[in-house]
């Protein structure tokens, strides 16, 4: 299969050991593209609900895909997100075409583009993490009991799939409020700092707008998640494209592939397993 050739491909909030990632579609997805660069923009492994008794083959294969790209030239850059925080410990650590960091500036085809996960604009995080922890295992069984009524609306009463979180999210004024500082803050940021672009991930809502205030221009993007959205940002022909997999065609054939890990995604991988206790992994701050 042909790859389509990309200068930058960005995902975030793949949440690979929950039971709500879309690992099969991202494995197929990823296997689409060659990228010269691919951004994780955070919250690509869920520390937060990771368990030593939910890895499947489809996730580890996610790993061996982007070690794969690493090992064919594409420039990966890790950026930590609030889920696998712990990485950030790990900042700065790079090897070979591989880098962890907490954010990233690129310039590229003369502008200046900002990327980061963007859980540090998130009150909840800063003051309450507990609570934030909370609401994640609360979405992961929202997105269990989603999994059901999608196969009754199917399967039973032959209907379309729907999305609960989603609508949850749009009839909630506080989630759609949220939402929106949330971009606002980005790019009031992003104009501050002077940046052509701010890319972000965190809030699981797939967006590319472009505001201009006091005779500056900002372009905000966020590409959504591998939950509930499946998107995806690619920049090519000089511009940025705001992709979902459902509207894209991938005629992939899956293909066993022996794991193979680089030794920074296998230390990555391993450190993790480490610090899980009793299948879960416990936060400690300073760690």
């Amino acid at each position: 299969m042909a790859k389509r050739k990309l200068e930058i491909a960005v995902i975030s909030d793949v949440h690979l050991g929950t039971y709500g990632c879309h690992a099969k579609e991202l494995n197929q997805y990823l296997k689409s593209i060659q990228p010269d660069i691919l951004v994780l923009n955070g919250d690509i492994i869920d520390i937060w609900q990771f368990s030593k008794r939910y890895w499947p083959d489809s996730h580890m294969k996610i790993v061996q895909r982007i070690t794969k790209m690493i090992t064919q030239g594409t420039q990966v850059y890790y950026l930590t997100g609030n889920h696998d925080e712990m990485l950030r410990r790990f900042s700065d650590f790079h090897l070979n075409n591989f880098q962890l960091l907490n954010k990233l500036i690129l310039e590229h085809d003369g502008k200046k583009m900002w990327f980061f996960h963007g859980d540090v604009f998130d009150i909840t995080m800063k003051h309450s993490k507990w609570l934030a922890k909370l609401g994640g295992a609360g979405y992961d069984l929202l997105i269990l009991l989603n999994r059901f009524v999608n196969f009754i609306s199917q399967r039973v009463l032959r209907r379309g799939k729907i999305s609960l979180s989603k609508k949850i999210k749009d009839s909630v004024k506080h989630a759609i409020k949220f939402i929106n500082d949330f971009e606002q803050t980005a790019i009031d940021l992003a104009l501050e700092e002077g940046y052509d672009m701010v890319l972000c991930g965190h809030i699981h809502q797939p967006c590319d707008r472009t505001i201009e205030s006091d005779g500056k221009t900002v372009r905000y993007l966020n590409s959504g998640d591998w939950i509930e959205n499946l998107s995806a940002l690619e920049y090519y022909d000089g511009d940025w494209h705001l992709i979902k997999y459902a509207d894209t065609v991938i005629d992939a054939q899956e293909e066993e592939e022996e794991f193979q890990a680089l030794p920074a995604m296998q230390f990555l991988y391993e450190d993790i397993i480490r610090h899980s206790g009793n299948g879960q992994w416990a936060y400690q701050p300073g760690a």
